[in-house]
Order: C-alpha cells, then sequence, then structure tokens
C-alpha cells in the first residue's frame, strides 16, 4: 500500500513520519528547502520525535517537490495550509480545492482524505458541487511541537464521510491505518459524517481556547484586586471536574489553531443565538489589552519595552498569531520602543528592532515581557513581567 501526504507542516509531516514506520509514504511540498531537509534525514520543524525518527533512517519515507509522485497511491492525504481571512471571516480553503481537483487528473482512484482544518460543511458542499465522491475528512487533534507523539498517542481518531462518498469502507481503513501505526494498544474511532466531524474539530479547539480565556480572566480579576491568582487556580482545579489542564495564566491563546478556529466557529453561527463563543473571541482581545496596560503603569511614559521570545510554548519554533505580537503593537502605538529578543530572528522583526546578545538585551530594557518564565531571565526577575504561575504551557 502508498500513502502521500501534501504539505509538510506540523501535520503533514507527523502523519508522513507516523505512516511511514509501516507504509511507504511520499510527502510533496513546494519548498524545496524543506524537502531537501527531510530526505537528508532533518527535520524543518521543531518536534523531537519527528526528529528521532527522520534521522534514524528507519521509516519508509521520500520527499518531493512533484505532486505526480503521487500516482499509484491508495491514499492521499492533504493537509495544506488554511489560513483564516479576516475580511470573508472564513478560512482561506484555496489550497485544498487546487489540490483535489489535481488529484482527480493525477490518482482519481486514491481514497483523498482532508486534513486541513475547514469551515463546517465544506466538504460536503465541495464534494456536492464537483460532483467528486473519492475525498473524506478526518480532524487532527495534535499539539505543536508533540504532532508526533500525539500520533503515536491519539485520543481519538475521528473520519467524516460526507453523504455523497462512496469511501465509507475506505475511511475505515485509513482509521484501522491510523490505529495500527499508533503505540497504543486501543484507540477510541469514531465514523460520522464530515460535517460532524469538522464540528468536532472547531468545537474542541474552541473549548479550548475558553479554558485559557477562562483562567486569564481569572488572574486579571486576581491582580486587579491584588489576589494571588495562584492559590485561586490551585482551589479551583482540586474540583475533579474541572482539572489541572490549561489552567496557567498567559497573555492570551494563540498560535496556528486556537485563534483562527475560534473565529470559523464564530462566523459558522451566522444567524444562530450564540453569546459564549462571541464572548471567547472578545476575551482574548481583552487580555492583551489588559497586559499592554499594566506595562503602562509599571514604567509610565517612558522606558524600552523588551519582548523574551516570540514562541507561544517551550520548545516551539512558531510564533504565528502568538499573543505577544498584538500586544506589541499596542506598546507601539502608545509610543513606547520595543525591542524583541528572538534566537530564531536576526536583524529586524515587523519593523521591531531585534537585539540577539541576552546580555545586552537584558541591559537596555526597562521591563521584559516574557510569555512563559526561563531561568534565563532568574538575574533580572525584578524587572520581568509574566504571569506564568505553574511553569508549563
Amino acid at each position: 500500500m502508498k500513502v502521500s501526504v501534501i504539505g509538510t507542516g506540523y501535520v503533514g509531516l507527523s502523519l508522513a513520519v507516523l505512516i511511514s514506520r509501516k507504509y511507504d509514504v511520499v510527502a510533496i511540498d513546494i519548498i524545496s528547502e524543506k524537502i531537501q531537509m527531510i530526505n537528508d534525514g532533518k527535520s524543518p520543524i521543531a518536534d523531537k520525535e519527528i526528529e528521532t525518527y527522520l534521522s534514524n533512517g528507519s521509516i519508509k519515507l521520500n520527499a518531493s517537490l512533484d505532486i505526480n509522485e503521487v500516482k499509484g497511491s491508495d491514499f492521499v492525504i492533504i493537509s495544506t495550509p488554511t489560513n483564516y481571512d479576516p475580511e470573508t471571516h472564513y478560512f482561506n480553503t484555496s489550497s485544498v480545492e487546487t489540490v483535489i481537483k489535481q488529484l482527480q487528473n493525477i490518482c482519481s482512484d486514491a481514497t483523498v482524505i482532508i486534513k486541513s482544518t475547514i469551515p463546517i460543511g465544506f466538504t460536503e458542499r465541495f464534494c456536492k458541487d464537483n460532483a467528486i465522491a473519492n475525498v473524506i475528512f478526518s480532524p487532527e487533534f495534535l499539539r505543536e511541537g508533540r504532532a508526533l507523539y500525539d500520533n503515536l498517542h491519539p485520543s481519538r481518531i475521528i473520519v467524516g464521510v460526507p453523504s455523497c462518498s462512496n469511501r465509507l469502507d475506505q475511511a475505515k481503513q485509513f482509521a484501522q491505518i491510523l490505529v495500527e501505526c499508533a503505540e497504543e494498544d486501543e484507540v477510541k474511532t469514531l465514523i460520522m459524517g464530515s460535517t460532524e466531524a469538522e464540528s468536532v474539530k472547531l468545537f474542541s479547539n474552541t473549548y479550548l481556547a475558553m479554558r485559557v480565556a477562562f483562567f486569564n480572566e481569572l488572574d486579571t480579576f486576581a491582580e486587579s484586586f491584588g489576589l494571588q491568582a495562584e492559590e485561586i487556580i490551585r482551589g479551583v482545579c482540586l474540583d475533579p471536574r474541572i482539572g489541572e489542564y490549561y489552567n496557567n495564566p498567559s497573555f492570551g491563546y494563540g498560535g496556528y489553531c486556537l485563534p483562527k478556529d475560534t473565529k470559523q466557529l464564530l462566523a459558522n453561527y451566522h444567524d444562530i443565538p450564540h453569546t459564549l463563543i462571541e464572548a471567547i473571541v472578545q476575551s482574548n482581545i481583552d487580555r492583551k489589552e489588559f497586559i499592554a496596560e499594566k506595562i503602562r503603569s509599571k514604567i509610565g511614559k517612558k522606558g524600552i519595552v523588551g519582548i523574551y521570545r516570540l514562541v507561544m510554548k517551550t520548545g516551539s519554533d512558531n510564533f504565528r498569531e502568538s499573543s505577544i505580537l498584538d500586544i506589541m503593537k499596542l506598546l507601539r502605538g502608545d509610543g513606547y520602543h520595543v525591542v524583541i529578543f528572538e534566537p530564531t530572528v536576526s536583524n529586524s522583526y515587523m519593523d521591531f528592532d531585534v537585539e540577539s546578545d541576552l546580555k545586552l538585551f537584558k541591559e537596555k530594557c526597562s521591563i521584559i515581557l516574557a510569555n512563559r518564565m526561563s531561568p534565563e531571565l532568574s538575574d533580572v526577575s525584578d524587572k520581568v513581567y509574566c504571569r506564568d504561575i505553574f511553569n508549563k504551557d
């Protein structure tokens, strides 16, 4: 059996490595540098497990720039980007649509699995409009930086089949492939309609965003009244119905999924009565404005604001939609000089100054914002503003 994966972001690459432990896999991308790195046994993304498997040469994976390499595939997984468009309030699904249409000419017998995050109802609507019957949808539930680990130890596997599809048996087979390639003895598997599966993805991530927003608002309350947020959170989370996860205050939720997924779900509501979903999106905006106001109150009108790392979490190399970016823009709009320390960036970023020397960075900054605390900042802890209580993401 042959499986192809189109798109080598953390979703696509983790799936390619996972399945190539047992089957022949071709990974396709348009970025030559990424393809070269994968074929050289190096990971283009920060993920410990992916790095290990690529470097030890134990998998059957070949990366290519040529989409025609997918010929002869039994399954083709699409994991191309679907960025949120703030003008249409929907994900930009053009890359997914283009690839599906290309595949109808290259390998029309293959079962195509969409792994990209898409609007609710997309698969059903697109397949009906284009008279396509070989496409199904399977949501991913992966943490950035631990994507392969989460594929090896999945919480559940869900595959959605549109009503116009003739690939129910293949959907079950694909789910079984993921189970077979995992390291868990038993994995909960659900086969459902594609629109229901799309809903699972967006509602799951919006619930996680709600958890982040809730504890951030708790922290905002505590800080405003001079209370110990840690004591309140510990007391709240001892209730087993609540639990001790996604409870560590931050500057706001960000990253690849939560910001765009919450906005997309909100857009899907249209005229359906809702309050909570919109409040989650607004809460994240309010949190960042609160953080910016705290900085203003601490340093007054003058001083250099330092930003320690743009990345969202420990071990990550991603700072797309990072909450700190909006805080930086707010502070710059107020006239503050903002300087970044981010080892993965040189010269400047978004017209912000970058200081690559950590010692000089600490010396020149009046205050340092850190979404997560680091031992590197222990010698200037009196300068650091950080809401990290539990030292976890």
